[in-house]
């Protein structure tokens, strides 16, 4: 019952999260949009460490391992998916991003060993066919230029950050840390690493910017940042990576609809084929063989009215 209140938490925030970062772009830079999103998140967090008194004492190494999950999963990767959406509608970059779900696999298995399965390959198969048919316009007039690919390559490129952030966060479960130790220290390494950045870049300071930026910016910070981090990690450490994943495959379909809503997101013949691809080479990823053995052979029985020889 945890797991299923987690699971329904973090998809309806993540995927309406998509929505809200339309309005953190244009008034103010993404950096500065990112900084501000972090600091008032670090400062939530380590009020609530201030509450909660936990030991929040690390090695130095750990320490390393947060600056690395400050990197991986909330800034690196959150400045490649904001600058995508320059270019994407935040339903094609919430699909983008799907591919996480393939990424952590592969990468669970580089980094812990963990063997890939037949179906997982089919499921990635059918998903980047999926990717390719949601840009197949686009990829037909291959350039680089094109804002649609820069879009996707920034998307993906996050993505693939984002999964190596996850690596990190299944690292430091495993080295008993707990999710609220691990997401203060990354979300307040965070917000030095974006204080620093925009310091040495050519970003200007600004609080210039209309009621929607600001009110997105707190749904972004305490809902997107610090809730649904927070169910998404002890998701991790409670079923792991694989399981977790699931909300990889829904909160898509609330990030598409809400486009739809209110960005005027179009549906075409290759829309529609590639997002069922993506969804389904996600839903074969996550679905262990033999429960698709059942299905099938339970397909089979209702077809035949008998059990097969």
């Amino acid at each position: 019952m945890k797991s299923a209140a987690l699971y329904i938490t973090t998809v309806l925030i993540w995927g309406s999260t998509w929505l809200a970062i339309e309005f953190q772009l244009g008034d103010i830079a993404v950096e500065l949009s990112l900084l501000y999103r972090f600091a008032i998140a670090a400062a939530l967090m380590w009020l609530y460490v201030a509450y909660k008194k936990p030991d929040m004492r690390f090695s130095l190494v750990d320490h390393g391992f947060f600056v690395l999950l400050a990197i991986c999963n909330f800034s690196l990767n959150y400045l490649m998916l904001y600058w995508a959406q320059n270019y994407l509608t935040s339903a094609m970059t919430s699909i983008a991003f799907s591919m996480l779900l393939v990424m952590n696999i592969v990468n669970t298995r580089l980094f812990f060993g963990k063997p890939i399965s037949k179906r997982i390959y089919a499921g990635a198969v059918l998903a980047v066919l999926g990717i390719t048919c949601l840009f197949w316009p686009q990829l037909q007039q291959f350039d680089l230029s094109n804002g649609a690919l820069v879009g996707l390559l920034l998307a993906l490129s996050g993505t693939f950050v984002a999964s190596l952030g996850n690596m990190v966060s299944v690292r430091n479960s495993r080295k008993q840390i707990g999710v609220l130790q691990g997401n203060a220290w990354g979300m307040l390494y965070s917000a030095i690493g974006l204080v620093l950045y925009v310091l040495m870049s050519d970003v200007q300071f600004s609080l210039n910017a209309p009621s929607s930026y600001w009110l997105s910016l707190l749904y972004l910070s305490i809902f997107g940042t610090v809730i649904a981090f927070s169910c998404y990690f002890a998701l991790l450490k409670n079923i792991g990576p694989e399981k977790a994943s699931y909300v990889i495959v829904l909160f898509p379909l609330v990030a598409v609809t809400l486009s739809s809503f209110f960005e005027g997101f179009e549906w075409h013949a290759n829309t529609f084929a590639g997002f069922s691809l993506v969804l389904l080479g996600n839903a074969i990823v996550l679905t262990p063989t033999k429960q698709i053995n059942a299905f099938l052979a339970n397909r089979v029985i209702a077809k035949n009215g008998s059990v097969p020889s």
